[in-house]
């Protein structure tokens, strides 16, 4: 079915593709642990179902967005941490690899886990850059006001 038959999924494509356009990168970040999650949640759902073409394309789609989380670590700047979250994604990488071939729920269930772990401090990390770049505009006129 094209999308001229399917409005729906021309909605999703376009929203979809205006998301990752006018979103700051930090929400990008965001939209990928979120992206793989999801893509792991359904692969889960096709070992269930006993769908081996859709649980190998399902994962192998995860392992490609955790290869891009990877790869947008900056490792001279990021020092210890980056490199901590680099062996972290590339274990996830090989226990998806392996989930695949055994029809592990378990391990996939395990890269869901330390997803949500990851996320839960990127969107922290947010937040305080959030409240630090509103407090700097409030801080400059009450220096420009003293």
């Amino acid at each position: 079915m094209n999308m001229k038959q399917d409005p729906a999924r021309a909605y999703q494509s376009t929203d979809a593709y205006s998301g990752v356009m006018y979103a700051d990168p930090h929400a990008l970040i965001t939209q990928m642990f979120d992206g793989a999650m999801t893509r792991i949640a359904q692969a889960r759902g096709a070992i269930e179902r006993k769908d081996v073409a859709a649980k190998g394309e399902l994962i192998s789609h995860a392992i490609n967005i955790i290869g891009s989380l990877e790869a947008c670590l900056d490792y001279e700047k990021g020092g210890d941490i980056a490199r901590n979250l680099g062996g972290l994604y590339e274990y996830m990488i090989l226990t998806l690899t392996r989930a695949n071939m055994d029809d592990d729920r378990d391990r996939l269930d395990e890269v869901i886990r330390l997803l949500l772990d990851i996320k839960a401090a990127w969107t922290q990390i947010g937040e305080q850059k959030q409240a630090a770049s509103a407090a700097q505009p409030a801080q400059k006129l009450s220096l420009q006001a003293g």
